[in-house]
């Protein structure tokens, strides 16, 4: 099972179980957690709480260390297997505390002596609610690759601008947005951005990479699986749409999503209904999907390689960002941000570009963009022994060959120096990323890997 929808500051929302044999404590606890609004189911018996369990999905549970016939105790291994997102607070007699510490060592997120107070109650579920919010962003953050400086979302290019204002714009709402453009123009910025201007940003901001997977690890990674579901499933997993309910869903690279997951992501995107994998149970969930692709998805669809009816599910606000060779006026002020954030990071003495140095960086093509960009000023940072980066520590010359262009077989170099060098001069010249995987001979997942690798995308 996968955990529910990640908590916002209120209590609306929520979903808790409670499981008891005493329905006049039931009664009791239902009124005081619905007053708060949230959304209860109560039951009496484990066979009812697995029940319960299998049809809907829980944030808190309240756990009666006595059920009757049933302990408890007994129960709480198995509700950690069935949902081990879910937050468990033992409920006990003035008695049994030390039954309910042990409780609390077999994987209770708290405990409570009853008699309590609707008060008691109400607290103690608001805890492990905002605890579970709070692991649900540590979760989403952990989930996000790449470790390069968060850049502020400025410009000084009139058509980048517009698009920065329309995306604005249409972050108030749940419209889907795709974000077209090169490998490294900031699109995954922009996406995050566009979370936290709508009124999903105190929710999860979920990625998923497209091609990065197989289509079975990556229906994993999408939707969950439960335990047994493929060989190496040995427990329950949430999938990143789950992590996202009730925030945001970002899905990089599109068009490599593969043509065998195309209408389980089309389901999704018009019923909001999926299933793990290896469970037959249905779930939903609330997300706003956000998609980025550098492939010509309407060429696919023409070519049979994307369906086009998730092709039109997606294209519903398409914000197109420019490579940053047709940006040139953002190029020092971007690589300016960049240097404060290495020096900072790195501790190091540069403050400042000299002119030369700034005239290069503003005259290069950058096929690589804002990636390629971030990885030279930090490493100029790095090299640079002084005040200021000159163009020496810059890794290209006065004629603004891109970097690696003159490296050829037989000279000095690593083996990996010339396959950095290689691909770098192929992704610049290649119209696509499947064209240029298809001249260097290797599969699309692999030439993500190895950009990722070499930092250029």
């Amino acid at each position: 099972m996968t955990p529910n929808r990640p908590m916002p500051e209120s209590t609306s929302a929520a979903r808790v179980l409670l499981i008891d044999d005493d329905s006049s404590v039931l009664r009791l606890f239902r009124r005081c957690l619905e007053e708060e609004g949230m959304e209860v189911t109560s039951v009496q018996s484990p066979v009812e709480a697995e029940a319960a369990l299998g049809r809907g999905l829980f944030d808190a549970c309240v756990l009666d260390l006595d059920l009757g016939e049933a302990s408890g105790l007994e129960l709480l291994p198995k509700l950690r297997e069935w949902a081990p997102w879910m937050r468990v607070i033992m409920a006990t007699a003035m008695d049994d505390v030390p039954t309910a510490l042990s409780a609390i060592r077999a994987g209770a997120s708290d405990y409570l002596v009853k008699p309590c107070s609707p008060e008691q109650i109400t607290l103690a579920v608001r805890q492990q609610l905002e605890a579970r919010r709070l692991e649900r962003r540590i979760e989403a953050l952990e989930s996000e690759t790449g470790d390069k400086p968060e850049l502020e979302l400025t410009t000084r290019n009139p058509a980048l601008s517009a698009t920065y204002e329309m995306a604005r714009q249409v972050a108030g709402t749940d419209a889907t947005v795709m974000l077209l453009g090169e490998s490294g123009v900031g699109k995954n910025v922009l996406a995050r951005a566009i979370h936290l201007w709508s009124k999903r940003a105190k929710n999860a901001f979920a990625l998923v990479s497209c091609p990065t997977l197989s289509a079975e690890l990556l229906a994993s990674e999408l939707f969950g699986h439960v335990r047994g579901a493929f060989t190496g499933a040995t427990e329950n997993r949430q999938g990143r749409v789950q992590v996202a309910d009730g925030g945001t869903l970002f899905l990089d690279e599109i068009g490599d999503l593969p043509l065998s997951l195309q209408p389980r992501l089309l389901r999704f995107i018009q019923d909001r209904e999926y299933e793990r994998v290896g469970d037959p149970q249905t779930r939903t969930a609330n997300v706003r999907l956000v998609v980025a692709t550098n492939h010509d998805l309407a060429q696919m669809v023409s070519q049979n390689k994307f369906r086009e009816d998730l092709y039109y599910r997606l294209n519903v606000v398409t914000l197109k960002l420019p490579p940053l060779r047709d940006r040139r006026e953002d190029i020092v002020p971007l690589a300016e941000q960049m240097l404060t954030a290495f020096v900072k990071r790195y501790d190091r003495p540069a403050r400042r570009f000299t002119d030369e140095a700034a005239a290069l960086l503003a005259s290069y093509d950058w096929p690589g963009n804002l990636r390629e960009l971030s990885n030279i000023i930090e490493r100029a940072v790095i090299l640079c022994g002084s005040d200021s980066i000159r163009p020496e520590h810059l890794p290209f010359n006065r004629d603004s060959k891109p970097a690696g262009a003159g490296v050829r077989a037989g000279d000095p170099v690593s083996l990996e120096e010339l396959e950095r060098a290689h691909i770098q001069a192929v992704l610049a010249s290649a119209p696509t990323l499947e064209a240029a995987s298809r001249i260097l001979g290797i599969d699309a997942s692999t030439l993500y890997r190895k950009r990722r690798q070499y930092a250029m995308a």
